[in-house]
């Protein structure tokens, strides 16, 4: 879906909203994340090395699919948000 605008502040504006919906879906993405904790019953399992790796190579295919760098997609989703909580 391509947008077209007509100024910078236009431009500027998408970006800010944009910005605005990852950092929304990242918040939500966390809760979940902690949620996924409470099920978990020693540090290790919380911590799900396997599951971590998983993610990480659906985000980096997702992103390839989008045309988006994979590097970028993963520093957005670090590991620390994918395993800690």
């Amino acid at each position: 879906m391509e947008v077209r605008c007509n100024s910078l502040n236009e431009i500027r504006e998408n970006i800010d909203r944009i910005d605005d919906e990852i950092v929304t879906l990242l918040a939500k993405r966390g809760n979940f994340v902690t949620q996924a904790a409470l099920f978990k019953k020693t540090k290790d399992e919380v911590k799900a090395p396997n599951r971590v790796e998983q993610v990480i190579a659906k985000v980096t295919v997702l992103a390839q699919e989008q045309g988006v760098n994979p590097a970028s997609s993963r520093k957005r989703l670090s590991r620390h948000e994918i395993s800690v909580h």
